[in-house]
């Protein structure tokens, strides 16, 4: 079972996703073989999680993607003027005809998530949040609770914790990416004593970095689903070959103060 994770509004217009239907050879029996997942609500200059919006990405989405459905819908970027009536409005239109079976979010905390669900009946299932071993925030604050240092500040509102109280799915975007975009931590020489650990472990399980680096999001008890976000072949077995590497408590502690966390 595969996922597709696109997101039309920025990347590429849609083209990625036109590109990914003629790659498969879209046709009814592939589609019942697949979950196909997208987003929409980012714009230039603006988040848009209004219903026009929201209806006319879906309808273009699925256009592209050759298909009569989508699997999952998430909303991008949190609006600032969202109007939780309007998105569901939106999200009730779309399961009635049929096109979008689930819904989810991404880059939401908690109380945005609430601000919809006040008015969404729509379970949401899906949180897409940035998170790797040198991106750590959702998880340091919970470490580091009651200390006084910068590791202790919460800078998501327990999102971590809320997504896994509310059977909310968490997909890591960028799980080799160190900062913003800034570049892939594996082999960086600005991340040497975490390479080396990480290289070390993956020695051990026969396995390459990159396999560890999302074996270390896998051990995480939220059940997690990394999003990979690769053209590369290797890279994307590599990946795969994650599900079968079982960190222990010891090594998935060991790479995460590799990292510069320091526990307290």
């Amino acid at each position: 079972m595969q996922i597709s994770s696109t997101m039309p509004d920025i990347y590429g217009g849609g083209t990625c996703e036109e590109i990914f239907a003629d790659a498969i050879h879209m046709n009814d029996d592939i589609r019942e073989k697949i979950i196909l997942q997208s987003k929409c609500d980012i714009r230039k200059g603006m988040f848009d999680f209004s219903k026009d919006h929201i209806l006319e990405s879906v309808d273009g989405i699925l256009k592209r993607l050759k298909t009569d459905y989508l699997d999952i819908l998430l909303l991008h970027r949190p609006d600032a003027l969202v109007e939780p009536k309007k998105v569901a409005e939106a999200f009730d239109l779309l399961e009635s005809s049929g096109k979008v079976r689930h819904f989810g979010v991404s880059n939401q905390n908690p109380m945005q998530i609430q601000l919809l669900k006040k008015s969404v009946k729509q379970p949401l299932l899906a949180n897409q949040l940035q998170l790797n071993i040198t991106n750590t925030t959702m998880i340091t604050s919970g470490i580091n609770v009651n200390m006084e240092n910068a590791s202790a500040v919460n800078r998501d509102g327990s999102v971590l914790d809320y997504c896994r109280l509310n059977d909310i799915t968490i997909q890591p975007w960028s799980p080799s990416q160190y900062g913003f975009f800034e570049g892939v931590f594996l082999g960086s020489d600005k991340f040497t004593e975490l390479n080396q650990k990480i290289d070390k472990i993956a020695e051990k399980y026969e396995v390459s970095n990159t396999t560890i680096a999302i074996a270390w999001l896998l051990r995480h008890p939220a059940h997690m689903q990394p999003i990979i976000g690769t053209m590369n072949t290797d890279r994307f077995k590599d990946c795969c070959k994650a599900s079968d590497v079982n960190l222990t408590r010891e090594e998935w502690y060991d790479i995460y103060r590799s990292a510069g966390n320091a526990l307290p």
